[in-house]
């Protein structure tokens, strides 16, 4: 009897507790904040990468509440809730079924192309099955470009630039390096590490048929404690450069096995600019650490200096500088996306359509989301890593006395690239 009322009695907590969440079909109460599940690794390999997000988020929410109108109630609050899925797809599908039970309205995730490949695939299905509690995709760093062209999804959102726009910007350097003869790819053997090795392969046919790959390989995503073997092969391969998209602990191990075996060619990375990169390679880096990304601290724009500084001062802590433009530019396209869409009433189909036309500015930053396959369009610069102190570099990463001089900018309009996208969109 007991075992029985408890159930009851807990089914109707839930009952009340849901019930101001949901009215009708997708419409929310309008005194409710839209709750925002982010779903990371934030235990295990990628833990730091996760974590950074994490603080990025909350700064952003934190900003976004800040607004005139949420005090007033006249606009949409954001409330953040995390979920560690370990850097495990399983673990991440789990903690999906938790955060739609929870009452997540929108999810962010990016530190996996193959996570974020299986969340659109589940959240494809839910929104099907389940139209009262759909849910939006917000991807700020899965880049492998299968996922805005024949995954493409109209519930998913892509905020950073995919391997291939970031690949272009990267070879616009190399094909202005004419001393570079011979490069060597290695990515982590998954989704998107095979894509940025594709993807190198076809650019450097294309935009420097004259360079030599003299070695490609693929290694276990986030499992290698020890990359000396391959920097090594990397080194006895007579390469003049490293191509890879490896990020976190993959990257930051084979910078060091790297400088350790005494390789002294350049690495164009994807993600060489942070989490404990620049660190590790220390004064071998200077002037070949070459990295891409949609922002860093030492652009030279309007607004970009007080930005970088006020996430300082939110975090001061040297290990926790990691700050990403599109992360706070996706929050302001969902806050706007939200408002436009009418106070109160946050059915996810009217909220996606907003988003389809966002256009969003911040401190000197902007970018457009393209209807066509909702893939965020910006613009990309390309760093090469110097001395902090030096002409450009205002800012170090993360203490080391090391930042990124940014040597060119790509406006979105040249990053852009076509999609093979066709959008099913609901009735």
């Amino acid at each position: 009897m007991f075992i029985v009322l408890r159930t009851a009695l807990k089914t109707l907590l839930l009952a009340l507790f849901a019930a101001p969440l949901c009215i009708g079909s997708g419409v929310f109460a309008a005194n409710e904040p839209v709750k925002v599940a982010l779903i990371e690794g934030l235990s295990g390999a990628n833990a730091n990468g996760g974590e950074a997000a994490y603080r990025n988020f909350v700064w952003a929410f934190e900003r976004a509440n800040a607004r005139p109108g949420v005090k007033s109630g006249s606009q949409t609050a954001l409330q953040l809730m995390r979920y560690d899925s370990k850097g495990q797809t399983d673990e991440a599908l789990s903690a999906l079924r938790s955060a739609i039970d929870d009452g997540a309205q929108v999810v962010l995730q990016g530190n996996s192309s193959a996570i974020a490949a299986a969340l659109i695939d589940a959240i494809n299905k839910h929104n099907e099955r389940d139209p009262a509690r759909r849910v939006l995709f917000f991807n700020y760093a899965a880049v492998d470009p299968a996922l805005t062209n024949e995954k493409c999804s109209f519930w998913h959102f892509r905020f950073d630039a995919h391997a291939e726009m970031r690949m272009a910007a990267l070879m616009e350097v190399a094909r202005e390096d004419k001393a570079l003869k011979s490069v060597y790819l290695i990515g982590q053997d998954y989704s998107f590490g095979q894509a940025v090795l594709k993807e190198a392969r076809r650019q450097l046919g294309v935009q420097r048929p004259d360079v030599q790959i003299v070695g490609e390989e693929l290694h276990p995503l986030g499992r290698v404690k020890d990359f000396l073997p391959y920097a090594s092969k990397i080194k006895a391969s007579g390469a003049q450069a490293v191509v890879t998209g490896n990020f976190s602990n993959d990257l930051t191990l084979l910078i060091k096995a790297a400088k350790d075996v005494g390789f002294e060619g350049k690495f164009y990375t994807f993600y060489g600019n942070a989490l404990g990169a620049p660190a590790a390679i220390g004064d071998a880096g200077i002037g070949r650490v070459v990295a891409v990304a949609d922002w860093m601290p030492n652009v030279q724009s309007g607004g970009s200096e007080a930005f970088y500084k006020s996430f300082r001062e939110r975090y001061p802590r040297p290990e926790d500088d990691y700050v990403h433009m599109r992360m706070h530019l996706m929050t302001e396209a969902l806050a706007q996306a939200l408002d436009a869409s009418k106070v109160g009433v946050k059915d996810m189909v009217l909220v996606a359509k907003e988003l389809e036309k966002v256009k969003v500015s911040l401190n000197g930053q902007s970018g457009a989301m393209r209807q066509t396959d909702h893939q965020f369009q910006q613009n990309l610069v390309i760093g090469v890593m110097e001395r902090a102190g030096g002409a450009g570099v205002k800012f170090d990463v993360e203490g080391s006395g090391f930042g990124f001089k940014v040597v060119k900018t790509i406006p979105a309009a040249a990053a852009e690239l076509p999609t093979s996208c066709k959008m099913v969109r609901p009735s």
